[in-house]
């Protein structure tokens, strides 16, 4: 059955600010974090290492542990908003710092993980680099004389 696609008005073209991409791909990377997390509870004996106080390869759960672990996922969490007001200039600036950073963290927690968790750590990586690549492109606007 063949439709006649000359009668139908084209899809409509939406451009999506750069600012509610990055805020979108940094919700996508907050909730990768949260399945990868939650899946990692069905690992044979996770819960009685948890039970004992313990975080995989982090070790014992001191303070300081979890202060760390408190800023690798909050500072996510944060960029899904700040990415969204922040002036452009401290925007992309934020982006292009924490993209790499983070990326490199999800390069190392991947590294000789379970299968399950270096796929989603894959997805996380992608999208780390969609981030930084955004925001090193950023559009710049249109200069009043080349408009003219």
């Amino acid at each position: 059955m063949e439709m006649n696609t000359e009668s139908r008005p084209p899809l409509e073209d939406f451009r999506v600010p750069t600012p509610v991409k990055l805020s979108l791909l940094w919700a996508s990377l907050m909730s990768l974090y949260i399945y990868n997390d939650f899946i990692a509870l069905w690992i044979p004996g996770m819960l009685e290492m948890i039970g004992e106080g313990q975080m995989g390869p982090l070790g014992e759960a001191t303070d300081l542990v979890l202060v760390g672990v408190a800023l690798v996922v909050g500072l996510p969490a944060t960029m899904v908003f700040l990415s969204s007001i922040l002036p452009t200039r401290v925007s992309r600036l934020l982006n292009l710092v924490f993209g790499p950073i983070f990326c490199a963290l999800a390069v190392w927690t991947g590294i000789g993980s379970a299968p399950f968790y270096q796929l989603i750590v894959l997805a996380e990586i992608i999208i780390l680099i969609l981030i930084t690549w955004i925001a090193f492109r950023w559009p710049r606007q249109k200069s009043d004389a080349a408009q003219a």
